[in-house]
């Protein structure tokens, strides 16, 4: 019988095309490996607290939304028991693994204050809406922006706050501390602005830090500790308010263990980001304002826009914008990159919304490529055997060399479109590859009750070819209904995800192989055996 007798027949033409159709989409995207293969970085992340499982998932979806539009490829996250989260990074970068970090330590919660009072919350942003960008003034210097849609509660709320509040600043903050007190050093507070006062510039810090009962507390240290004794009492009496102290890196360590003793969580933080930005804008009317902070990474503050008195008469709008500008200090070259990773860190936060618990990122683990390497090879070795094996069980069953044909086109071809939907879909992990062996053994159920009944009662008063087909598939498809159900609890387990990807690729293989593999392999054998 010539092959264009076989390929005529439906069943393993539709074979065939799958295969044609899955190789034109490897070639264009390629086949992802995970980080078992690839080599790369698992980054392990501690919750606060045990959460449920439903709450495991929330965090999951979360960072991993945020990773992915952060512009990382195939990251992996998954659940680990009830309290801990691991993040694989395939050949990541060391730049992208603390990129990574930076936008997982970030809870994620987004705030817009003004006078003192919240106009605008992370819960009211629009995620889908959210884009970020970068421009460049005259002078060469670089911004980032970040625009956002808010829903219509949101957009309310906002206009109420805004009212009478013309060429006042906009606080905007992401992950403001909070029951946090500042140690600030006197050298760090900027020299006054365009004549302003001293006394004004500490104003403008505890305004940037005010929020009615959840004000962040400012203590400023002399550059000599002369009033420690002073600021120490004040941290001690303030001990029921607050339970976080932020200084700066290089502090004296006799402060530091005072502070601990206090039983405060010291958190250190370099001499940049604890160091307010203190401006003066000019307002609409065409005079200089009052100083502002205008940005303070130390308690989260992005920028402090001025409020345009058109969008604090009351009206109502939907479209914001956040933005801050590149530290001056860098070269044209780093501005251009700064501006374009700190938007994109902000923007893939706000996409991703924020954490319900605190979480701490500990140390990444390097896991190198040629690890992968042999584990792949030793995969594919045991892949190979698999077949092999299957085949000969089968050729020594039913004594006839024809059947090795069906069995390694059918069981190859099988193969190769499951591990051209995990790798397009995600990435081949050794789970997934322990999942395909396994179809493999599976396999020969299938094949020995579909040859039993075309060779073993051909020429027997049992019906025709299709009926006889017809009782083998009866049994096919039953035995895939029940590796469907047994398998979805690990597909959607939130503590056993390092095995999800043998449930995904036993999953798929239970379905191929009910609908298409299995069919185009009695086809051939009806072909070839046909009474």
């Amino acid at each position: 019988m010539s092959i264009l007798e076989y390929v005529k027949n439906i069943r393993i033409t539709a074979f065939l095309i799958l295969i044609l159709l899955f190789a034109a989409l490897d070639a264009v995207y390629g086949i992802h490996l995970g980080i078992d293969f690839a080599g790369g970085v698992q980054i392990p992340i501690l919750l606060e607290h045990s959460v449920s499982p439903q709450n495991m998932s929330i965090i999951v979806g979360i960072i991993t939304q945020r990773i992915s539009s952060f512009g990382l490829s195939n990251p992996s996250v998954y659940g680990q028991g009830s309290s801990e989260i691991i993040v694989q990074l395939p050949n990541a970068s060391n730049a992208s693994i603390q990129h990574t970090i930076q936008v997982i330590e970030n809870q994620g919660i987004f705030q817009g204050i003004v006078g003192g009072k919240e106009a605008i919350n992370g819960t009211g942003i629009i995620g889908s809406s959210v884009t970020s960008s970068q421009t460049s003034s005259a002078q060469g210097n670089f911004t980032w922006q970040v625009s956002f849609l808010v829903s219509p509660s949101a957009a309310v709320r906002f206009s109420k706050v805004a009212l009478g509040q013309a060429n006042q600043p906009l606080y905007l903050f992401l992950d403001r501390p909070s029951n946090a007190i500042v140690l600030l050093n006197a050298s760090l507070i900027p020299s006054p602005a365009l004549g302003a006062g001293k006394n004004s510039q500490m104003l403008a810090i505890q305004e940037a830090a005010a929020l009615g009962n959840q004000s962040v507390l400012v203590e400023v240290l002399d550059a000599n500790m002369s009033n420690w004794k002073a600021v120490e009492s004040v941290l001690s009496s303030e001990r029921s308010r607050y339970s976080k102290v932020i200084v700066q890196n290089g502090t004296a360590q006799s402060i530091l263990s005072a502070i601990a003793s206090l039983n405060y969580t010291v958190l250190q933080k370099s001499t940049t980001d604890i160091t307010p930005v203190i401006s003066q804008a000019t307002t609409s009317t065409g005079t200089a304002s009052a100083p502002f902070v205008d940005s303070w990474p130390a308690i989260g503050l992005l920028s402090a826009p001025m409020l345009n008195p058109g969008v604090t008469d009351g009206s109502i709008s939907q479209n914001y914008q956040i933005s801050g500008p590149a530290p001056s200090n860098m070269t044209y070259q780093q501005q251009a990159n700064y501006s374009v990773q700190e938007g994109r860190t902000i923007s893939s936060i706000l996409k991703g919304g924020s954490l319900p618990v605190q979480v701490t990122v500990g140390t990444p683990i390097t896991i190198p490529p040629t690890l992968g390497a042999r584990a792949a090879f030793v995969s594919g070795i045991a892949a190979l055997l698999a077949v092999i094996a299957v085949a000969v069980v089968i050729v020594v069953r039913y004594k006839k060399l024809f059947l090795i044909g069906p069995i390694i086109l059918t069981t190859l071809g099988e193969l190769f479109i499951i591990a051209s939907i995990l790798g397009l879909a995600g990435g081949i992990d050794l789970a997934a590859v322990a999942g395909m062996i396994a179809v493999v053994g599976t396999g020969v159920d299938a094949q020995i009750i579909i040859s039993d009944e075309l060779l073993v009662h051909r020429g027997e008063s049992q019906g025709s070819t299709k009926s006889r087909l017809g009782r083998a598939f009866y049994i096919i498809w039953a035995d895939a209904a029940l590796i469907f159900i047994a398998m979805m609890p690990l597909f959607f387990s939130t503590s056993l995800t390092s095995v999800v990807g043998f449930a995904e690729s036993t999953i798929a293989g239970a379905i191929l192989g009910a609908f298409v593999t299995r069919p185009a392999y009695g086809s051939i054998l009806a072909k070839h055996y046909s009474t």
